[in-house]
C-alpha cells in the first residue's frame, strides 16, 4: 500500500534533554519500519531539521533547559511545515500544551508518563496523517498539471471566455438578469466548446450540432426525463472534444483506414475528452457519456470493452446518433438516409443497442429529410443591424474565421441576435445574414 512506503521512508524525530528517555524511545521503536532520529536539545532538532527532508513525525518533551519544547515546535514549524508536531508533557504543563498547539501547530500533546502500546499507535496515527498529506500534495500536483494541458487545448476558447466573463461582471443589474444571463452564457460556452474540433476539420461542420439534436430527438420518443435529456444533449455537443489533442493526420479518416499505431492515438480521445472537463464538477455526468460514446453493445468497443447496459444509456444513445450523422453525411441531400438506416438495423445487438434502434428511424426521417419553404416565403441577405426578432435564419451564419454562430432554422431573439452582432464587429462575415421573409 501507498501509506506502508510513507512509514517505511518516513522518519520520527524525538527531541529530549535526557538520554535514557531518548534510548527507551529508540528501544521502544526498535522493531518498526520507520527510522528513529534524536536530538538532545531544541537547538540540535533544527539542525537535524534542516539536513533532512524526509520527517514527518517531531515528538518534542515541554520542560528543556534553554529552548522548551513550545518553542522549539513554533521554530521547527518554519522549517519542516509539513511534518507533524507533537509536545511530550506533564498533566502540570498543560499550558505549555495549548501553547505548542497554539503556536507550533501541534498536532496533539502526550501526556507524561505515557503507556507504551498508547504511543506507539500515537506515532503511527501521526504518520499515516502525514502520508495523507504528501499523497494531497501529489494529487495537488496531477491537477495543476492537468489544468495546464486544459490550458493548452482550449487556447482558441481563452477570447470568448474572457469577453463572456468580462460581460458577466459588467452587466448583471439583478440576481434574476444574473440567472438568465448565466444559463445563456452556459449555453454559449458549450456551443463554442462543440464547435472547436469543427475549426480544424471542415468536413465536419454542424456534425455535435446534429448528433445532439438527433439524440434528444430519440431521448424524447424513449420517454426519458427532462435533467436526462439535458444531460446527453450537452455530451452529445461536446463527445468529440477530445479529438482536439488528436494529430491533423487523423482528422477526416475513418478508423477503419486508419493504420494500427494510428488507431491506438485515435481510441485515446474519449478519455481526453473525459479528462478535459473533468475539473467543472456540474459536467463531470457528461465526462462518463463522452467518454463511453464509442463502447459497443456487444463489448467489443472502446476505451472500457463495457457492453450492454453496463454502458450508460445516454453513451448508447450518442454512439448510435453519431453513427448515423457520420454515414449520412456521406451521401450528397438526403440520399444517405434509407442506407445509413439500414446499416444501423444490421448492427443491432452488436454495436448498438436493440431497444434504442427501435426509435432511429422516425428521429432520422424528421431531422434530415429536407423540408422545402412554403411559396409564400423567400430568402433575403441582410445586415445584422437589419434583423428582427420572430426571423427565421434561411442558412448557417459563419464568423470571418470559419466558426459556426448560429444555425439554419434559428428564431431569432434579442438574445442571439446581440450575439450574433457582436461576433460581426470582432470577426466579420463575408456576407450579411440570411433569413426567410414573407412575399
Amino acid at each position: 500500500m501507498e501509506q506502508d512506503k510513507v512509514l517505511e521512508q518516513a522518519k520520527v524525530l524525538f527531541v529530549d534533554d535526557e538520554e535514557n528517555i531518548l534510548r527507551s524511545l529508540k528501544r521502544l521503536f526498535m522493531e518498526e519500519e520507520f527510522e528513529v532520529l534524536t536530538a538532545t536539545s531544541g537547538d540540535e532538532g533544527l539542525k537535524i531539521l534542516q539536513g533532512d527532508s524526509s520527517i514527518g513525525l517531531i515528538v518534542s518533551d515541554q520542560r528543556m533547559p534553554g529552548m522548551n519544547g513550545a518553542e522549539f515546535l513554533e521554530k521547527a514549524k518554519k522549517v519542516a511545515p509539513m511534518s507533524i508536531r507533537m509536545i511530550l508533557t506533564g498533566y502540570a504543563d498543560v499550558q505549555a500544551a495549548v501553547d505548542a498547539i497554539n503556536k507550533g501547530g501541534a498536532f496533539r500533546y502526550i501526556a507524561k508518563p505515557w503507556q507504551d502500546e498508547d504511543l506507539v499507535q500515537t506515532v503511527k496515527e501521526a504518520l499515516n496523517r502525514y502520508s495523507l498529506i504528501l499523497e494531497n500534495r501529489k494529487l495537488n500536483k496531477i491537477v495543476k498539471k492537468q489544468q495546464q494541458e486544459l490550458k493548452k487545448w482550449s487556447q482558441e476558447l481563452e477570447i470568448i471566455v474572457q469577453e463572456q466573463t468580462m460581460e458577466l461582471q459588467t452587466n448583471y443589474d439583478n440576481l434574476r438578469k444574473l440567472h438568465t444571463r448565466l444559463e445563456n452564457n452556459f449555453e454559449n460556452t458549450i456551443q463554442a466548446f462543440s464547435g472547436l474540433i469543427e475549426l480544424r476539420d471542415k468536413s465536419m461542420r454542424n456534425h455535435a450540432k446534429n448528433v445532439a439534436e438527433l439524440a434528444v430527438k430519440i431521448a424524447e420518443a424513449m420517454g426519458l426525463h427532462d435533467r436526462e435529456r439535458e444531460i446527453i444533449r450537452v455530451a452529445a455537443l461536446l463527445h468529440d472534444i477530445g479529438k482536439i489533442g488528436i494529430p491533423d493526420v487523423l482528422l477526416g479518416v475513418s478508423f477503419e483506414d486508419m493504420a494500427a499505431e494510428h488507431r491506438v492515438e485515435y481510441m485515446r480521445h474519449p478519455i481526453r475528452g473525459q479528462a478535459a472537463i473533468d475539473i467543472i464538477e456540474d459536467l463531470r455526468e457528461i465526462g462518463l457519456l463522452i467518454r463511453h460514446h464509442h463502447e459497443r453493445f456487444d463489448g467489443k468497443g472502446f476505451p472500457d470493452k463495457l457492453k450492454n447496459i453496463d454502458i450508460p444509456r445516454g453513451a448508447r444513445i450518442i454512439a448510435l446518433t453519431d453513427f448515423i450523422d457520420i454515414h449520412i453525411r456521406r451521401h450528397p441531400g438526403d440520399t444517405g438516409i434509407a442506407p445509413t438506416l439500414k446499416k444501423v438495423k444490421a448492427e443491432r445487438s452488436k454495436m448498438f443497442d436493440p431497444e434504442i434502434v427501435v426509435f432511429a428511424d422516425k428521429a432520422t426521417e424528421e431531422i434530415y429529410r429536407k423540408r422545402q419553404f412554403d411559396d409564400d416565403f423567400f430568402e433575403k441577405e441582410l445586415s445584422p443591424k437589419d434583423l428582427r426578432n420572430d426571423m427565421v435564419l434561411s442558412r448557417d451564419v459563419i464568423s470571418g474565421t470559419g466558426l459556426l454562430l448560429l444555425r439554419k432554422g434559428t428564431t431569432l431573439n434579442d438574445t442571439n441576435m446581440t450575439i450574433l452582432r457582436r461576433y460581426y464587429d470582432l470577426d466579420p462575415a463575408k456576407k450579411g445574414v440570411f433569413v426567410m421573409v414573407t412575399r
